[in-house]
Formats: C-alpha cells, structure tokens, sequence
C-alpha cells in the first residue's frame, strides 16, 4: 500500500513552534504566520497537513482557530488535534472545514464521550494515542497515566474508530530516529489505520515505514515535524521517492 505523508504544523499563540519530547520549556519558533509552511507542503505535493494546537492541548480549550483558517486556507486536507474535549469544539473544527478530528485525552478518560463522537462524525474522528514507555501520557504529555497504549487501542476499536495516530514521546522532536520495534508492536495488536509520530529525522526513516507497510496493511501514514524545519527531509523528494514504492 501507497504511505500518506502528514507534514506536521504545531501552532503555540498563532506561532508555528516545535517542542522538545512536548515540553513546553523546551520551544523553537519556526514561523509566525502559519500558512508559510502549509503553503511550501502543498507546494511539494503534500495533500494532508497534521496539525496540533498546543494551546488547546496543555489548557484544553483551543485558542488558534484564526491560525488553523489560515492553513485551510492552502487547500491541504487539515487533520487537527488539541484540546478536542466537548462536542462543540469537534463540531467548531468540522464546520470550519478541517477534515479529521484527533481525540487524544478525552479518549484515554471517557469512553461514552467516544462513542458518542464516533457516531456522529464516524471516520472524521481519529484518536490520538500518545506513549511514554508503553503507557498512555494525557494533557499534552504533562501527566502519564497506568493505562497501556495498546490495551486503549483495543477499546477505542471496539467503538468504531478507524484511524489512530501513535506518538512514541521519548522520540518526538529529537531526530533521534523512530521507536519502530514500539510502532510494529501496536500496529500488530489492531488492524485500525495507523499514522506513526515520533523521531522521523531523515528520508531512510519513511522509507523503513513504507516497507513496514508491505507486510502491515493497517501502516497507514507518517507524520513528520521537526526534520522538515530544520531540513533534514526535503519534503518533495520524499514524496516522489514514495511514489515509486507504491
């Protein structure tokens, strides 16, 4: 199967920014106007952008629907996380024309709130699992929690979600590499599409996914952030490169 790039903008006051294993101490500003990158990912032939409001994922209230209009608004299918908590933000970011919702804390605390989530919007929700050392970290990784990744994936199959995007949290934002033993593990125990996050830092790291994806269907897409601001990956020759894999 073909591998879905997902060219990563986190938003943090209007701001494009990258955080260090999510911590908020650890910031590097990229842009101030958000739709530069989402403009340049088009550009390379990209058709999603993933997009997380860190604002919304460390208070639980989005606070960059301006900055999210104006990603939108470079015709790339916009995918959106942070501080989805309450029916009316989920139905604010759908109506505004973001393609996919990722639920990530409120899925880990309340099961009857994704199901009801799932009802309504069906394959327009995705959950958000995020990882430290296999368990599942919440609040914008501020807190980590007893729960098993793998054992939420589980339920949150049983509920009809389809896509899940797995951040392993120890890698994110180092260009250390992915933790792909962990991603293989959880693409094993379901057979939701998966997007993998964490560590991507050069084109050899995709290319290990998109053969992953040979013999794992459910190896979806890959998200990749800081490696694109820092020019690690050059986003259009990854995508033709995956275009002869496919």
């Amino acid at each position: 199967m073909s591998l879905t790039l997902y060219p990563s903008i986190d938003l943090k006051s209007g701001r494009v920014v990258r955080l260090r294993q999510g911590r908020a101490d650890r910031e590097t500003v990229y842009h101030n106007d958000p739709s530069i990158p989402a403009e340049q990912y088009r550009e390379a032939g990209a058709d999603w952008v993933h997009v997380v409001d860190l604002d919304g994922a460390f208070s639980g209230r989005p606070d960059n629907w301006e900055a999210v209009e104006k990603i939108l608004a470079s015709g790339l299918r916009v995918q959106l996380g942070g501080g989805m908590r309450d029916m009316d933000t989920i139905a604010r970011a759908l109506d505004l024309g973001v393609a996919r919702v990722v639920i990530g804390t409120r899925a880990a605390q309340d099961a009857g709130f994704l199901r009801e989530a799932v009802a309504r919007y069906g394959e327009r929700i995705a959950v958000g699992i995020d990882a430290r050392d296999g368990k599942v970290a919440v609040k914008g990784w501020v807190d980590t929690t007893e729960q098993r990744a793998v054992a939420l994936a589980r339920t949150v199959e049983s509920f009809g979600v389809r896509t899940v995007i797995y951040t392993d949290i120890s890698t994110d934002g180092m260009l250390g590499g992915p933790n792909f033993a962990g991603q293989e593990e959880f693409l094993e125990s379901t057979s939701m599409e998966l997007i993998a996050s964490g560590g991507v830092a050069k084109a050899a790291d995709v290319m290990r996914y998109a053969e992953i994806a040979r013999s794992h269907p459910n190896m979806h897409g890959v998200i990749i952030g800081t490696a694109l601001y820092e020019g690690t990956i050059d986003l259009a020759d990854l995508i033709q490169a995956l275009s002869g894999t496919s």
